[in-house]
């Protein structure tokens, strides 16, 4: 509350000091100037009763004259003390009722209430810096699958539009510059359930300056950046807790490995989707020579991912900054210049530009050219979606998606990249492999993703682990329903990692030992269902035979009594 005090005490000075002086004024007058008692003799109020006396008539009560009537004199000051206590009470109720429409101390109302609600947060959440198209994206992903999530954004209009969203759980946000130090600490850099901070700025400038000063305001915490220049990247690169996300290199990234490894690619898609969601199809890209309209940023990654594949490219761009390379036509996105550019003998168009006009525009005049173009198109604006999906594009690069893709793979499954960057590694079947487990597991839809841990800490696994030897817990005891032991759970285990070693598509029968954590795959729901082996005491006799175990002292001598009387 100290941003709105401050601003109500500067503001309210001038009022409270006319207010203050007229009642003082008035009290001064009335308590000197001399009256009549009821035995006629002169008096005077003094300034207790001139004080009483002003109290209620500078606030329009109007009690009388008391003690006794008033003199001519007295009455002629009370009237002069009405109208300067009305001047000044309207003085003042009109700076008051001109402050409370102020933007300025509205928005300091509005970041004190903010902070006083996040600091009153008591589950953890997730500090997303920037509502643009990508954070936008990623505050309904967090919102779908469970995370709280505190907003900060610049421009007021994109946070207006935040109320105006469908959410499952509203998150906290405020309009604010998130390169302040107080704003972080006011949206809760500094708290201890703030698990992770995502900067989404719309430059890299902004990005490095959120960036590194939540890492100085909290060194331990985990941010996760998105950065597309090379030296937004290296500056970034020396912080060890901050991660770096590139869409351009993802984008690029994929696209090369859609030329190599297409089964690794689909498996990629099928596991960063939003869970639930068709699973993405297979590109199939061909294999020839490529133009390039636009030679940014995003056009270099491009072009590094078509010559890794053995592919040709001509790019086009009308900069005449970039300096001159072979393959670049430095002219205009014409017709000659795509037909220089050997559109007509092309297998593909990327249209990369950062104008979607120009971009449509292109697309359009080498379709005229070269019909059976595969075309993939960048779409800047969510506002020229409609534009775009009329151009029939075999691929879309969307920025929004692609990070918010890669941000929730990072936030919500930290063992997933590690077992993305094992698939990459992989010389093997390892892909198809995959592919058949999750089309087994989840048919053609995207899988919810969780992490088992088996601590002998819990409940349900302490036995499993201290003391049942010569029957140990296996993988597949965690994959059977927990009330119903003849039905299986309809999950797959995509990795198991056990003292930094990890073990790929790990077998059913497999021993699990304290300290294991697994990555599952399947439909909504079976992480509940699984994760009740944590609760349930002595889990191993339940699940394999059916049958809970008899727990206290007097049952087990019953029970072994009921044995005797059976094997008699």
């Amino acid at each position: 509350m100290g941003e709105p005090l401050f601003l109500i005490l500067r503001r309210l000075r001038r009022p409270l000091l006319a207010v203050i002086g007229s009642i003082a004024i008035s009290i001064l007058g009335l308590a000197n100037i001399p009256g009549v008692d009821a035995d006629g003799n002169a008096t005077t109020l003094g300034y207790f009763h001139a004080f009483y006396i002003m109290s209620f008539t500078a606030t329009t009560i109007g009690l009388g004259e008391i003690p006794y009537p008033f003199s001519e004199a007295q009455r002629l000051w009370v009237i002069f003390s009405i109208y300067i206590s009305v001047i000044s009470w309207a003085y003042a109720l009109g700076v008051i009722f001109h402050m409370t429409r102020d933007p300025a101390f509205r928005q300091a109302l509005a970041r004190s209430h903010f902070a006083t609600r996040v600091r009153r947060q008591t589950e953890p959440f997730i500090l997303v810096v920037g509502y643009g198209q990508s954070g936008n994206a990623l505050a309904r992903m967090l919102d779908r699958i469970g995370y709280n999530s505190v907003i900060v954004e610049l421009l007021p209009d994109r946070v207006a539009q935040i109320e105006t969203q469908e959410y499952q759980r509203m998150p906290l946000f405020v309009a604010g510059d998130g390169r302040w130090p107080e704003t972080l600490v006011d949206a809760g850099v500094t708290h201890p359930q703030c698990q992770t901070m995502v900067v989404l700025a719309g430059d890299d400038d902004t990005a490095q300056a959120v960036a590194i000063g939540g890492s100085a305001l909290n060194p331990n915490l985990r941010i996760i950046t998105r950065a597309r220049s090379e030296m937004a990247v290296t500056n970034l690169e020396s912080f060890h807790r901050i991660e770096i996300v590139n869409p351009y290199e993802t984008f690029a990234f994929n696209l090369g490995q859609d030329f190599s490894a297409p089964e690794k690619l689909q498996v990629r898609g099928w596991l960063t989707g939003l869970p639930g969601s068709q699973r993405p199809d297979v590109l199939k890209l061909p294999i020839g020579h490529w133009v390039i309209c636009g030679f940014g940023r995003f056009g270099h990654y491009i072009a590094q991912a078509l010559t890794r594949a053995g592919a040709t490219w001509t790019a086009i761009d009308n900069n005449p900054a970039f300096a001159p390379e072979p393959s670049l036509l430095q002219k205009s996105y014409s017709q000659e210049t795509l037909t220089e550019a050997g559109i007509e003998r092309a297998v593909g168009i990327v249209a990369c530009t950062d104008r979607d006009a120009i971009n449509l525009a292109a697309v359009r005049r080498a379709r005229a050219l070269n019909p059976k173009l595969f075309v993939a198109v960048r779409q800047m604006h969510a506002s020229n979606a409609s534009l775009v999906e009329a151009t029939q594009a075999d691929l879309r690069f969307i920025q929004a998606e692609i990070t918010s893709h890669e941000v929730r793979q990072l936030i919500t499954s930290p063992l997933l990249n590690r077992f993305l960057l094992a698939l990459r590694a992989d010389t093997g079947d390892l892909a198809q492999r995959v592919i058949t487990q999750l089309e087994a597991t989840v048919q053609d839809r995207v899988p919810f993703l969780w992490v088992f841990s088996c601590m002998a800490a819990y409940p349900g696994l302490r036995e499993a682990f201290e003391y049942d030897t010569e029957n140990p817990l296996r993988l597949g005891d965690l994959l059977v329903h927990p009330h119903d032991p003849t039905r299986a759970l309809q999950a797959t285990a995509l990795m198991l990692v056990r003292n930094d070693k990890e073990i790929l598509l790990p077998e059913s029968h497999l021993r699990l030992q304290s300290g294991d954590r697994i990555l599952f795959a399947g439909p909504k729901g079976i992480e509940a269902l699984q994760k009740r082996h944590y609760l349930t005491p002595s889990p191993l006799p339940l699940i394999r035979t059916g049958v809970e175990p008899p727990r206290s002292w007097a049952f087990r001598k019953l029970e072994a009594w009921r044995k005797s009387r059976k094997t008699n």
